[in-house]
Order: C-alpha cells, then structure tokens, then sequence
C-alpha cells in the first residue's frame, strides 16, 4: 500500500465512482449488480452526507470509496435514536485484501466521530469489519427491521464512535429508503456502462 490519498468526492469523480463500485460489486452478491445505480441515487437522498463522502486515490486514478448516510433506530422506549449508516463501500478489484479498504474505513469513521455522529450500522461480514471495531448489532440490543424473530443476523453490524452511545437502548433500526432501488431502473441506468457479463456464481445471496 502506497501513495494513496484520501479526499471528498466532487461532481466530476461522479462517473469514475459509479464505475469502480460496478467493478467493484459486479457478480459478487448476485449476476451484476445494482450498488452504482444505489450510489447514483443517494447522492441526492435528503438523508446523504456529503461531508462524509469520501474517495480514495492513486496515481490519480480512484481506487476506492466510502459513504455515509444518516438514518435512526426506532427505541422500544419510543425514543428515535439517530445514528449512520454506510456504503457502498469499494475497492477498484486488484487491490481488494491489501488493506485499502480498512484505511478508507478508519479514516471516514474517524471523520463520522469528528462530526459528533454516535453509532454506525449497516450490513456486511463481521470477518472484516470486526477489523475496524464492529460487532454484532444484537451485543447492542439493536434488531434488523423486518427480520424475524430468531432469524440469523449475523450481517447486521455496529460500531459506537462515542462510547456508551448505545447504553440502555433497545430497538429496530431502520434501512434509509433511498437503498431500496427497482430492478428495472437498475437495467437501465446499467446500459449507460460498457457492457459485462452477469454470471451467477458460489456464493452469491440473491438470484
């Protein structure tokens, strides 16, 4: 890892971003993948962050990104909890499992907690992001909506930035709606990319 350097993304990386989180995500949790048009959306989401929107560089090529949106967990004492959410999170291919990934982590969690926000959670796989101070979302009492009861969610995950932010809280969190894309306006926003092909593969969580 070398000469990179972390930065806010502007307009004109608009493009090149949404490119490198297709590469990034294409045929990994289903044939394709719908993050670039996820990322297209939330930028313009009332809940997007655009202080915490960050992108990695090198070489004067982009290699990575982090973003943050703002989103609550619904208390069982009635109280609205507010907290972050992240991601799409990505690493241009070749340079996944080098540790670029933690270091864009680590440096916008540091930025989150610098702006005062108290928790993140969001889903992904405990194997890295334990790496960067996440558990499991139900150490803290927190559930996943929709999820049943007993159901596994071991992908649901959460990092305090201000110890104790969490103390004496029960609760649901709420996914930002701005995540939840139709299939169809993933095709097309699709077509304006250089064609791939989708592949479903092991391991993949949807059809």
């Amino acid at each position: 890892m070398s000469n990179y350097t972390i930065r806010l993304e502007e307009k004109k990386d608009y493009r090149e971003v949404e490119n490198l989180v297709r590469e990034s995500f294409w045929n990994v949790y289903r044939p394709g993948c719908s993050e670039h048009y996820v990322i297209h959306v939330l930028r313009d989401d009332p809940a997007f962050i655009p202080e915490l929107d960050f992108v990695m560089e090198q070489d004067g090529k982009l290699i990575g990104q982090n973003m943050f949106m703002k989103t609550v967990i619904e208390a069982d004492d009635g109280r609205i909890i507010d907290v972050l959410t992240m991601g799409p999170i990505g690493i241009t291919p070749e340079l996944k499992r080098k540790g670029y990934g933690k270091a864009i982590l680590d440096y916008s969690l540091e930025k989150a907690a610098e702006m005062g926000f108290g928790a993140v959670l969001f889903e992904g796989n405990i194997g890295f992001y334990s790496h960067c101070g996440f558990d499991y979302a139900s150490k803290f009492g927190i559930r996943y909506h929709d999820l049943p009861e007993g159901a596994d969610a071991s992908f649901f995950l959460c990092r305090e930035l201000i110890p104790g932010y969490l103390d004496g809280i029960t609760g649901v969190y709420q996914t930002p709606k701005g995540y939840y894309v139709d299939d169809s306006d993933v095709e097309e926003f699709d077509k304006t990319f250089p064609p791939k092909e989708k592949l479903k593969l092991p391991g993949q969580i949807f059809d």
